[in-house]
Order: C-alpha cells, then structure tokens, then sequence
C-alpha cells in the first residue's frame, strides 16, 4: 500500500480529524475490544495511533506491534504513546504486504480503518493471517459511507458524500466495504466470523457527538476532498458548498446523523 492510496491525505487537519474520530467512538467500538496478558498482538496500519492508545489502555498485559508504511504517521503515533505513558507498544515501519516476521509470530491481529484504502483488501487478509498463530483471532473495524443519512435531507450532501465514495473508488479503495467484512474473513479462510454493526446516531440530546463526529470526523473527511472534487468536475462549487452546509445543518439542535461502521472477528484455524 502506497502513501498516495490515502484518499484524505496526511496534513495536520487530518491528524486532528483522525484523533476526533477515534475520541469519539472508543465506546462505540471498543467496548469489548480487549487481549489477554502475555498475548503478542499486530496492529496493522496503525497510521497516527489513534486508535493505538485505545488497544494499549484496554490490553495493559499485552504485547502490541504497531505498524504503518508512513515514517510520519509512525512517529506521530509513537508520540501518543509515550505522551499517554505506555509501554506496552512496540512500533515498526513495515508494509502489510512485506512484514519482518515469522509466520504464525503474533497470537492476534487488529486493523482498523485499513482495508478500505487498500486495491487488494483479499490479498491483504491472506498476507496477515499467515502473521496469526491456529486458534488466534483477527478484528477489523470498518465503515460504510453507504450507511449515512440525515435529517433535514439534502440531495446536495448526498452528492458530497457520494464524491468521496467515487474518489475513493478511483485510486483502488473501497468506502462501502463495511458491508463485505463476513465475505471477506470467509474467503480468507477465518472461521467462527461474527460481524457487529455499531450505529453512531447523533441528535441535540448528544452534544459531545455532535462536535466530535457530525462535525469533526464525518463532514471534516467530507470537506477534505473538496479539491480533488472540484478539480475532476464531479460538482461545481456553489453546489459543493450547499452539500456541505447540509451536513453542518444536520449537527444543529433539530438535526439527526446516523452512521454505521461494522466491526467483524474471525478465527484462524
């Protein structure tokens, strides 16, 4: 996976929206997110760690190896670390596709927002779980911005939205792939797979949602690709803006956004 799959890019805004995102969807996701002591766990793409310090806080006994093919997004996310005082977090530069370890090295593997950037998200599942021990578990999180809907609605943001999904699309990725995470763990040859949606709804009653999803993850990402929009003709400006001024009206006291991610666990036999 090359740095330049990343639809959203790696600016500072986008560091920032990444850390929203996953501030606002511990609970949601990681509810039962959590390793035994003395297990060795592969985080997969870690990218800034967002969601790092979450697998660290939540398996205090276990050994995570964190890895991500961006230098930056590596010293980014070694820096979380050590800010937020825990040492149970190795981190490697390595691709998901090339990894410098044994077969079978690691008794689990996480990914995170990682198989919707990827052309070959199968031959990527393949490459990983020859990294699982028999009997060790794989999780992935993903979303799907199929999922996504809104009150007032606005064919304006649907379009917005849509243009993410195509742009995606166009450099080999997938921002509908929260739908196909049991298809995939089953081609890949996982067995026991249970897939979780986890529906983050968001009205005036829930403040705290409003700001750090709504606004700060969704249509932050949304917002991001504007240019790339604008630049392939996909809409033009004036009707870009009223998209996007939809979705900013969704996050007022009388608005609702929905959006599902999907969270899938397989095991290697």
């Amino acid at each position: 996976m090359t740095q330049n799959l990343y639809v959203h890019g790696y600016s500072e805004r986008e560091k920032e929206r990444l850390e929203d995102q996953a501030n606002a969807l511990t609970e949601i996701l990681h509810h039962d997110t959590g390793y035994p002591p003395g297990t060795r766990i592969l985080e997969a793409g870690c990218g800034v760690g967002a969601q790092t310090v979450t697998l660290a806080a939540k398996s205090p006994g276990a050994q995570i190896v964190s890895v991500d093919i961006s230098k930056e997004s590596l010293a980014a996310a070694q820096t979380k670390i050590i800010q937020a005082g825990f040492t149970n977090v190795e981190f490697q530069h390595a691709n998901i596709f090339d990894l410098p370890f044994e077969p079978e090295s690691f008794d689990h593997l996480f990914l995170c927002f990682v198989l919707e950037h990827l052309p070959n998200p199968d031959e990527a599942l393949e490459s990983l779980k020859m990294m699982i021990k028999p009997g060790g578990t794989i999780t992935v999180i993903e979303g799907d911005h199929g999922s996504a809907y809104f009150h007032p609605q606005d064919s304006y943001a649907a379009q917005c939205i849509q243009c993410l999904v195509y742009l995606q699309a166009q450099i080999g990725g997938d921002s509908l792939i929260g739908r196909c995470l049991y298809p995939l763990l089953n081609e890949a040859g996982f067995h026991d797979i249970s897939v979780s949606p986890r529906m983050v709804y968001v009205d005036g009653s829930k403040k705290e949602l409003i700001e750090s999803f709504t606004k700060n993850t969704f249509t932050a990402m949304v917002e991001g690709v504007k240019k790339q929009a604008m630049e392939q003709g996909l809409m033009d400006s004036r009707a870009w803006d009223k998209g996007i001024r939809a979705l900013y009206r969704s996050a007022e006291p009388d608005g609702v956004f929905c959006y599902t991610f999907f969270k899938a666990i397989g095991v290697k036999k």
